[in-house]
């Protein structure tokens, strides 16, 4: 067999896609140069690792099991069931099983045809939480206000569910570490959203012209916002012990807790000593990995410290649960939507302590399409999905576990991943990746079992070159698909707007997300004009992009007169129409209300028509990213008059779509 028809069979067995089309329907060959990188890359990774076709089963709770050889099956309630080889069990309970036999144990994980179904048609509010003003938070919105935003959303808009950005823990370090896409870690969350005078043992601080400053400034000063509530924290561990409730809590979060404190606590301590040290693969060689005599040194001199970083997580978890119980309560049918970010950051504590479970040599990222010509490289490492098998997917079903906890939904960022995930290799542009398989039959399951088990709406956001396999299987699984305005077009018919009735049932539909345009600023074309000032664009380009959209918001146009939204006699000559008018915002919200999609949310930037959106893609420090706040304060969205009639305005779309709460 020729060489270079040797390794492309290799890739192929290894899950190496060796043809794809990107959403511009142009097919990608992939290269020689692609295949041998990523064939070296999954090799060395896996070559140490011994996992049996049967080491790892998942299966559907409708099909019996037939043992493969002799084994014994131990349930999660500990039950023991003896079967020979080619016996049968007729059905088993949901969960996580262990199997032994002779020479091996392994993993029967029993999962159900589908994830947790919606209760009703429902609308929801999506906020940034770091974004929320008051006049009482520190500078950065928190669980307090959180709570607050509950009751004004179920009185004034009547939704069923606060959608937030992902809650991971990061650095809170601008402009680099301030992302909750590229997490710290994707198992904990950000002390930076406690309610810092909520928690017991609490004592006033005396007004500060600091507080002040970060309550009143215009973006999130992370670091600042960060160290202040990190001092009076402090205060509250020293003086007030951490309770038995709180140490059983921790105890039962068992080593991810451990490994992640332990991370955090090393981390400062080696900052303290050395300030240029900001990453863990520039740590002394002897603290980079997360065993060894070393790391046990520290632990046992720094047992406090450690204990610390457990307190924080134990706080955040009971004020979110208490604020869920408040959402609940207030008469909302989901109450917190979560967000389950697809990276972590690869100089972060799931890095540092779960390495051998991604693969070193590659990195993610997608392929060229309308948004990003030259592809994106997303800069952290793919999964090593042997290694996640061979634990029985323990990580990733704690990844999805913890993620919707305390909440009635969760979005998947990037669903595409449990299908496959485009790889780049080092020393490769994104334009010369290729897409990877993983196992989507287990891990589409595992998501399943836990959505059942936490009584969790599961939302896929499928967006980017997505094959229909993806689509067809999420919809078997009611996994809700992610339908936004500006994707649903009809290319078939010269690329107009799809209406309303021709969105899916099983969908959550929306305008935009926090990566893409607010409906105010594609209407005025600020976030090409923003990727001009930060120069991911230049002027030619810009150009061809305005054009572009003159296009598409006379299409936008037609689409809301054929549905009857476009008010009578409003002027229907995009080229006159600059300004996104409270008429077209009246207009778009009906449209996309009145879809029969399960669920629609409509964003906070949408509801206040703010011009800006919350990230710029390929930008850092050239732009705000992951800091704006909320044009209103929480209280003045029920005394500012342009709030109360926004809020008005979508109180009546919820109403006569019929997805109003109760």
């Amino acid at each position: 067999m020729p060489p270079q028809e040797a390794l492309r069979e290799a890739a192929e067995r290894l899950g190496i896609q060796q043809k794809f089309w990107d959403n511009f329907g142009q097919p990608h060959v992939t290269t020689e140069a692609t295949n041998r990188a990523i064939v070296a890359a999954i090799e060395a990774a896996t070559g140490s690792v011994s996992v049996s076709d049967n080491s790892c089963i998942v299966m559907s709770e409708a099909d019996p099991f037939v043992a493969p050889y002799a084994l014994e099956i131990i349930t999660e309630a500990g039950e023991r069931i003896t079967l020979l080889a080619g016996q049968s069990v007729p059905k088993l309970p949901l969960g996580y099983h262990q199997t032994k036999s002779a020479d091996r144990t392994g993993r029967l994980i029993v999962a159900p045809d589908k994830a947790y179904q919606p209760r009703r048609r429902s609308a929801g509010f999506g906020v940034t939480l770091y974004g929320l003003r008051s006049e009482r938070n520190w500078g950065c919105g928190d669980f307090r206000d959180l709570r607050d935003l509950i009751d004004w959303a179920v009185s004034a808009l009547g939704v069923d569910f606060i959608a937030l950005n992902p809650l991971h823990a990061i650095h809170n370090r601008r402009p680099y570490n301030t992302s909750p896409y590229l997490p710290n870690s994707i198992f904990y969350r950000n002390f930076i959203y406690l309610d810092v005078e909520g928690i017991e043992g609490y004592q006033a601080l005396e007004a500060s012209a600091e507080l002040a400053r970060l309550r009143n400034a215009p973006t999130v000063e992370y670091e600042q916002v960060a160290a202040l509530k990190r001092q009076a924290l402090e205060r509250i561990f020293e003086a007030n012990p951490p309770s038995p409730e709180c140490l059983d809590w921790i105890a039962r979060e068992g080593e991810l807790l451990r490994v992640y404190a332990t991370y955090c606590a090393l981390d400062e301590h080696l900052h303290v000593k050395d300030p240029n040290l900001w990453i863990w693969p520039d740590w002394p060689e002897k603290y980079r990995n997360p065993t060894g005599t070393a790391i046990d040194t520290f632990t046992r001199k720094n047992a406090r410290a450690i204990l610390f970083h457990g307190w924080l997580q134990w706080l955040v978890d009971r004020q979110i649960a208490e604020v869920q119980k408040h959402a609940l309560a207030a008469g909302m049918n989901i109450g917190l939507y979560h967000d389950l970010a697809l990276a972590t950051d690869r100089c972060g504590s799931d890095l540092w302590g779960y390495r051998p479970y991604f693969i070193t040599g590659c990195r993610v990222g997608s392929p060229p399409d309308g948004f990003s010509p030259n592809g994106q490289d997303w800069s952290f490492p793919p999964p090593n999905t042997v290694r996640h098998r061979a634990d029985g997917y323990n990580l990733y079903a704690e990844s999805i576990r913890k993620s919707m906890r305390h909440g009635g939904a969760l979005r998947i960022d990037h669903v595409m991943r449990l299908f496959r995930l485009y790889w780049i290799p080092e020393g490769h542009s994104a334009k010369d990746g290729a897409y990877v398989r993983d196992r989507a039959a287990d891990l589409v399951r595992v998501l399943a079992l836990e959505s059942v088990r936490n009584q969790c709406v599961i939302v896929g956001e499928d967006l980017g070159t997505v094959e229909d396999e993806v689509r067809e299987t999420l919809a078997r699984f009611g996994i809700l698909s992610y339908k936004l305005l500006y994707f649903e077009r009809a290319w078939e018919r010269n690329a107009e707007f799809r209406q309303p009735g021709e969105y899916p049932v099983s969908a959550l539909t929306s305008t935009s997300t926090h990566d893409l345009a607010t409906m105010a600023g594609y209407w005025t074309g600020e976030d090409i004009e923003a990727r001009l000032r930060a120069r991911t664009i230049d002027d030619n380009v810009r150009s061809v992009q305005l054009s572009e959209r003159a296009r598409d918001k006379q299409l936008l146009l037609d689409a809301l007169s054929a549905s009857g939204f476009l008010p009578t006699g409003y002027e229907r000559d995009a080229s006159r129409l600059a300004e996104f008018t409270g008429e077209l915002h009246y207009a778009v919200s009906g449209f996309l209300a009145t879809t029969p999609c399960e669920m629609w949310l409509i964003n906070q930037e949408d509801l206040t028509k703010e011009p800006h959106q919350q990230n710029l893609p390929g930008t850092t420090a050239e732009y705000p990213n992951w800091g704006r706040k909320m044009r209103w304060t929480v209280a003045e969205l029920s005394s500012v008059r342009e709030a109360v009639d926004c809020a008005a305005m979508m109180r009546r779309w919820v109403e006569q779509s019929g997805r109003a709460k109760g």
